[in-house]
């Protein structure tokens, strides 16, 4: 089917699992226990699964990108403040507008505002950790935020995430949910951390953002880009 042909009926590109993580990865343990063992059964896309329920595109207030603020109750919250922008982006590098972007994260000390989070760090009162932004005609979302801290976890000895933001991406339906990680570059847990290591070597990379001295605020805050492209041979992982 050309792409003429596909988009006119609203379907997608087939997708190359290759890029993505497996659904197994014993040294990332719970996914022992949580992938499937059988193989996945692809279902045909109809209207419903194309065109909705959708969920949370006309509401979106004017501080929901702007985690340094959303959460404030009596100060700045701690941290290092930063720019995230970017586009997300089509197969043929085309901008996807009106996609809804929800974020979340752990604060400056690697703790996120969660009952299940019981690492022994300080929960920061004026970070709530999670935002949300739609994008704009050309693709583009923006967050200003705090860097999030280190955390360790229970996956083998020793164990420590590397700083990261999740990234949670709605299409026209709840059935086009996508979500994945960002990184910082030059983090020295990257090689360390099984979950980043998950992903096939050549496309873990595009999970590490850049850094940008355009983005940057003079006096203000660090930026960095992150390009999230949905589907082809550069499309971003995601989470199975």
């Amino acid at each position: 089917m050309d792409t003429a042909v596909r988009e006119a009926e609203g379907d997608f590109g087939p997708r190359d699992w290759a890029q993505h993580p497996p659904y197994l990865s014993p040294l990332y343990k719970s996914t022992v226990l949580r992938s499937p063992r059988k193989p996945l059964i692809p279902m045909k896309q109809c209207l419903s699964v194309r065109t909705g329920p959708v969920f949370g595109h006309d509401s979106v207030d004017a501080l929901d990108n702007d985690l340094t603020k959303n959460g404030r109750v009596n100060g700045e919250p701690v941290g290092e403040r930063m720019i995230v922008t970017g586009r997300v982006l089509d197969e043929n590098g085309r901008p996807v507008p009106h996609t809804l972007l929800e974020i979340w994260q752990a604060n400056a000390c690697g703790r996120y505002v969660h009952r299940w989070d019981q690492h022994d760090a300080p929960l920061d009162p004026n970070f709530f950790g999670a935002g949300r932004c739609i994008t704009d005609a050309e693709g583009r979302y923006r967050f200003t935020t705090i860097k999030p801290g280190a955390y360790p976890w229970g996956n083998h000895h020793n164990a420590w995430r590397p700083a990261h933001i999740h990234f949670s991406l709605f299409g026209p339906s709840f059935l086009t949910r996508l979500v994945t990680q960002m990184y910082f570059p030059g983090d020295p847990l990257l090689p360390l951390d099984p979950i980043y290591n998950g992903v096939p070597e050549g496309a873990r990379e595009l999970l590490v953002s850049r850094f940008s001295i355009d983005v940057t605020e003079p006096v203000w805050a660090l930026g960095y880009e992150f390009d999230i492209v949905l589907r082809g041979r550069q499309a971003t992982p995601m989470e199975g």
